[in-house]
């Protein structure tokens, strides 16, 4: 038997990864705990790496940690980051490795002062711009994309932090949700096309930021408004200030934060998440009928959605497998017997919900195909008499160069296969996905307008010329980048 070890969730890979989670907060003397308590609330956006840094006026102080929030600190670690304005992030690598030279927020001195930084999202142009800067002879602490930002500020000649800023951004391409931060001023970024989420909330005096206003809900602040795709917005003591010194560009907001990503309690782009998802399963109903017994979930984050379809098929809903949010790292050894464990560990059936019942299946997305194989396999094994898999979005197709990780279209399913031919390899009685259109209809409004990529490879922003069609990992590859 090989001694390789191998991490047996991480093959785990039916679903997108989620990207990461932003959390700042200005003018409250409890900043920090307060940020851990936000993370916390954020924790779903990223798991790899946690950390804050806050400010005094006069100091900054940062820690951050390998891990989830709570493995990350403890009491003693956020009672020594002092001051009343402080960042956060939650990590989820989109680019650069998962070590802890790459956890966030990052840290600069420069002739600007101390820079912090926390971004949601993904530079697409980023590693040409690191080319031409490391040719100049510019050293790089990491891996992560975000990290040119600081660079451009540096060297823009500029003598004053906000005027740095616009000049760095004004260079980047792609989609960023930002916090950055200096000993006294907290600015918030959100990218010309609007990719990824960011609000913003009031605290008594208090101003909060954050990816998702469920951070909004755990430290009591009140949700003002999202902030506007190409707006930069700057804290201070003075109050609020908002600039739009970007480009203008169509909206392109990322219909997955709606499909999968966000919390249900959240408000994103200024609807629920959770009604949004409910709507979802109603027109997946309305498109895709089927008789059968129960509608059931795989979870969690098709609840809602099977919810919906429950609701507008008449058809009783069930909780028919159970998730473990208990799941740590696991190791084992490399057999065929073991193999299919890591859904096991992760999912299990009630035989006695399914067993002789006609159930349909409803799943958010299907990315690779082979963990939803072993689903399938489990509800077969328990019983189940039929099985129709109905899927809340599209056929993902392409993958994403705007901060999730969704594989190279290779490994797409059905990128490469009918809807049949998944069928088939399901072994499933039926499937139904919604169409492009049937999604649209469901979550469109007025003033929302929708990156659709994942799924018709119509891509809204330019990336790197190097990045092909299937390279995507070139860009997300730590290995691709030296190292010093």
């Amino acid at each position: 038997m090989s001694s390789e070890k191998f991490t047996i969730v991480d093959d785990e890979n039916y679903r997108p990864k989620e990207e990461c989670g932003v959390f700042g907060i200005y003018g409250h003397p409890s900043a920090s705990i307060l940020t851990y308590l936000g993370l916390y609330s954020l924790q779903h956006r990223g798991q790899e790496s946690a950390g804050i840094a806050s400010s005094d006026g006069e100091h900054i102080y940062r820690y951050a940690g390998m891990g989830e929030v709570s493995d990350v600190f403890n009491q003693e670690r956020i009672n020594n980051l002092l001051g009343n304005m402080a960042i956060g992030h939650n990590r989820y690598s989109t680019a650069g490795s998962s070590f802890l030279k790459n956890a966030q927020p990052f840290r600069a001195s420069s002739v600007l002062g101390p820079i912090v930084l926390s971004h949601n999202g993904n530079l697409t142009n980023s590693l040409t711009i690191r080319y031409d800067l490391e040719k100049k002879g510019h050293i790089f602490q990491t891996t992560i994309d975000s990290e040119v930002i600081v660079h451009l500020m540096a060297i823009s000649g500029l003598d004053d932090f906000l005027d740095a800023l616009i000049f760095s951004l004004k260079q980047i391409m792609g989609a960023y949700s930002l916090l950055i931060m200096n000993k006294g001023r907290l600015f918030a970024v959100r990218d010309p096309y609007g990719f990824r989420p960011l609000s913003l909330g009031k605290l008594g005096d208090a101003w909060v930021v954050a990816s998702e206003t469920c951070a909004f809900d755990m430290v009591g602040a009140e949700f003002v408004r999202d902030v506007k795709p190409g707006e930069l917005i700057e804290l201070t003591s003075s109050g609020v200030k908002s600039f739009f010194p970007f480009q203008k560009y169509e909206e392109s907001l990322c219909v997955f934060e709606y499909i999968y990503f966000s919390r249900p309690d959240s408000r994103i782009f200024g609807e629920s998440v959770y009604d949004m998802r409910i709507k979802l399963g109603r027109m997946l109903a309305k498109m895709s009928p089927v008789e059968a017994d129960i509608v059931l979930p795989i979870p969690d984050s098709s609840n809602c959605a099977a919810l919906g379809y429950a609701k507008e098929s008449g058809i009783p809903f069930e909780l028919g497998m159970i998730r473990s949010h208990y799941i740590g790292r696991t190791f084992i050894e490399p057999t065929q017997k073991t193999r299919d464990l890591g859904v096991k560990l992760k999912f299990n059936v009630v035989e006695s919900v399914v067993k002789d019942k006609r159930i349909i299946v409803v799943d958010d997305s299907i990315m690779r195909g082979t963990t939803m194989r072993k689903i399938i396999k489990m509800f077969k094994n328990a019983g189940a008499k039929e099985i129709h898999v109905r899927i809340s979005s599209p056929p993902a197709k392409f993958p994403c160069f705007y901060g999730i990780d969704i594989p190279t279209q290779s490994e797409l399913i059905a990128s490469s296969h009918t809807v049949e031919e998944i069928r088939k390899y399901l072994r499933v009685d039926s499937i139904a996905y919604l169409t492009i259109d049937t999604l649209m209809e469901t979550v469109s409004s007025p003033h929302l307008k929708f990156c659709l990529a994942c799924f018709d490879g119509n891509y809204p922003c330019k990336f790197d010329d190097s990045i092909a069609d299937d390279n995507l990992k070139l860009q997300f590859d730590a290995d691709n980048i030296e190292y010093y």
